[in-house]
């Protein structure tokens, strides 16, 4: 008779030495990693973070890549294979040539748990592709400021409906069978309450500039906390997520990566999650005192494997003189390696541990690039319209201005090659221009980013980008959510030179927009849509209808970033059209 997963997990325990149980808790850095270390220090995990990609970056290097660690690890006495993990937060995104979908602002904005599901469906198999059966997404977080910089990581300022898309798409990622060759392990992150840290509370200096509100201290009541943010993990848990990542941030002034009462009461005991407790980069190294107490602090609150992400040597020496002393008791350290091997074994990692390389073609597929495309036509939320929308295809001229309108990296925001994102041709796809000239043919449209249409003429129609360059988590975090001068310039230049004017926002939260907001015939918030941006030019010509409601509220003023309360938004949460 086959042994269940229970069995085979307790087998394995009681053969494993000490010093194997602190190499499951471990997570480094691929690029951190010595030879042969990963089974000399029987490592649990390995993960590429933001730009930790192969030379060269493509999906069968990211497969030789991946491969070369499974092997070792599956060279090792017990033969327990890693999880390798990314942040494929919108698509297989590190890799050159997959698919990028919109950011989950844009699917928040589509609202649809389907389109969700088979976006995370296709992520799923472009990363079994290459041999990656752990993925750091979705993120769950409800923000209540839109100034942090990971907003548009965000499906939403509505608990319910980020509990739908995250539920959605942790079902996605792992399929109908999470053993399932194609299956990749979901981790909603980060618990709990990132999205209600308060501006102006964040510690962390990074590359030299302090973030502003990204990892700060969330100072809502329980109630709040529960009722709010602690809603999309119960559903997440509901729907078979088997890994959660802590979040960098604080409640009350503790840091999560310490708290035992919501890590181990909360989470492990009252909702009952059976899974395991990934930390974040380098996330014990934020607790009090040295490292030993960090250490102790992180694994006895109640996380199972620790992201350290480069220095494995030195967490597993310490990790094992804490358990040895005593003060990390071995039932806590049994209790997280039951947690990591059930994942792995539930996930079928024993059976199928290697890179599905049948599946490389699928990597950046027309089909996964055709439902990108849907998922930007059905994103895009139209906030004003005086008769401009939709634009007639026999329009003679179009005037196209605004650096956003031709550049692949900016619509595809951070997380894209590399962890900041890149501006420019930094993956395959199409450009909104691009987009445009499909649909009118190159004749009809003149495009200049500067609006510098000299010798042109007036035109009947100008389309004006503008979009946020890309940034990621505490980089992002922005004081004022307005347009620049230049950016008003511009819009205020071409409406001079068209007799309809049409604004379109990428960006991954809204932004205050002032006198454009009011120069424009009609605006539309295409947020940050990916590589297929010719989904922008479907729905701004007719071919498919406007279907995006707003996932947060839009502000008409700054001061309603700073004092929500005392004036309301110019458009709130769900603005758009109504959904059968």
């Amino acid at each position: 008779m086959k042994a269940t997963v229970e069995e085979r997990v307790e087998a394995l325990l009681s053969a494993m030495t000490l010093a194997e149980k602190v190499g499951q808790m471990t997570l480094a850095e691929k690029n951190s990693i010595r030879p042969g270390d990963t089974a000399r220090f029987a490592l649990g995990g390995v993960l590429s973070g933001g730009g930790g990609y192969p030379i060269p970056n493509t999906p069968r290097s990211w497969a030789d890549m991946v491969a070369g660690f499974q092997d070792e690890a599956l060279a090792t006495r017990l033969r327990i294979p890693i999880l390798y993990g990314v942040d494929a937060v919108h698509g297989h995104a590190a890799v050159e040539g997959a698919t990028v979908f919109p950011h989950n602002c844009g699917l928040g904005a589509a609202g649809d748990p389907d389109l969700v599901y088979r976006i995370a469906r296709a992520t799923a198999v472009e990363m079994a592709a290459t041999g990656i059966f752990w993925n750091y997404a979705p993120t769950v977080a409800v923000p209540h400021d839109l100034r942090w910089g990971r907003t548009y990581e965000c499906f939403g300022a509505d608990p319910d409906l980020v509990s739908r898309l995250g539920v959605a798409y942790v079902r996605g990622l792992q399929g109908t069978d999470l053993a399932s060759p194609t299956s990749v392990l979901a981790t909603p992150k980060h618990f709990v309450g990132d999205g209600a840290a308060r501006w102006g509370t964040s510690t962390t200096v990074m590359q030299g500039r302090r973030f502003l509100i990204d990892q700060g201290d969330a100072d809502l009541d329980e109630a709040a906390l529960r009722s709010i943010h602690l809603r999309p993990y119960r559903a997440a848990i509901g729907s078979g997520a088997r890994c959660i990542m802590v979040s960098f941030s604080s409640w009350h002034g503790v840091k999560m990566h310490a708290h035992r009462r919501l890590l181990t009461d909360v989470l492990k005991g009252e909702l009952g999650f059976r899974g395991f407790l990934v930390s974040d980069w380098g996330g014990i190294d934020q607790l009090p005192g040295d490292y030993h107490a960090q250490v102790v602090a992180a694994i006895n609150a109640g996380l199972d494997m620790i992201m350290v992400p480069y220095d494995y040597r030195r967490f597993g020496e310490t990790a094992l003189q804490a358990v040895r002393a005593g003060d990390v008791p071995l039932a806590r350290v049994d209790d997280a390696v039951r947690r990591i091997l059930n994942a792995k074994l539930a996930r079928g990692l024993f059976d199928h541990p290697l890179p599905q390389r049948d599946l490389l073609a699928e990597v950046g597929c027309r089909e996964h690039r055709a439902l990108a495309r849907e998922a930007v036509r059905r994103s895009l939320c139209l906030l004003k319209n005086a008769g401009a929308l939709p634009l007639p295809k026999d329009v003679p001229l179009v005037l196209v201005a605004g650096e956003a309108a031709d550049d692949l990296g900016i619509q595809c925001g951070g997380w894209t090659i590399e962890w900041q994102g890149k501006k420019g041709p930094i993956v395959p796809g199409t450009t909104i221009r691009a987009g445009i000239e499909n649909v009118l043919g190159p004749a009809r449209v003149a495009f200049d980013p500067n609006g510098r249409f000299a010798g042109v003429g007036r035109a009947p129609v100008g389309i004006v980008v503008l979009g946020e360059e890309p940034y990621a988590e505490g980089f992002g975090d922005k004081p004022d959510l307005v347009l620049t001068e230049e950016e008003i310039s511009l819009v205020r230049s071409v409406r001079a030179m068209v007799d309809r004017l049409v604004l379109v926002v990428v960006a991954g939260r809204p932004y205050v927009l002032g006198e454009a907001y009011d120069l424009a015939d009609a605006v539309v918030a295409a947020w940050l849509p990916g590589s297929e941006g010719a989904g922008v030019a479907d729905v701004l010509f007719g071919d498919t209808p406007f279907e995006g409601r707003l996932p947060f509220p839009w502000p008409q003023s700054s001061s309603y970033l700073t004092r929500p309360e005392a004036e309301p938004p110019l458009f709130p949460p769900g603005f758009g059209p109504a959904r059968g």
